[in-house]
């Protein structure tokens, strides 16, 4: 095994292990982990404006944990993948990315046009 390689597989076992921490496969890491830097990242906006604080808080803790899910998977992939297997990793990237950003733009513009709103009256329920 080539120096190149030992490098690249302690770098995926150090993503799988970051991966475990933040994911929901622990049980612990909610409390111990995803809940303190979810409260990080959504104080701030929280002093922005409080009601974006649990919208904030939410979308951290999801965060969190899809990125621990993610971490083990591409830790994974660099210690049992070949060249050929990761540049069809890089056409999906790509695909996926595009994808998104064409679905990004289909929902600025049915936002833009009205025909996707807020619904006032829940809010209104839930700031009650």
């Amino acid at each position: 095994m080539s120096s190149q390689d030992l490098i690249k597989k302690v770098k995926g076992g150090l993503l799988i292990t970051i991966g475990f921490i933040l994911s929901p496969l622990s049980w612990w890491n909610d409390l111990v982990v995803n809940f303190p830097l979810s409260y990080i990242i959504a104080l701030p906006i929280g002093l922005i404006n409080q009601s974006f604080f649990l919208p904030a808080f939410i979308a951290a803790y999801w965060l969190t944990n899809i990125l621990g899910l993610l971490f083990i998977h591409l830790g994974s992939k660099k210690i049992v993948e070949t060249n050929e297997q990761k540049n069809q990793f890089n056409v999906e990237v790509k695909k996926t990315l595009f994808w998104s950003f064409l679905y990004t733009i289909l929902i600025v513009v049915l936002i833009l046009t009205g025909i996707l709103t807020v619904p006032t009256e829940l809010l209104d329920k839930i700031s009650k």
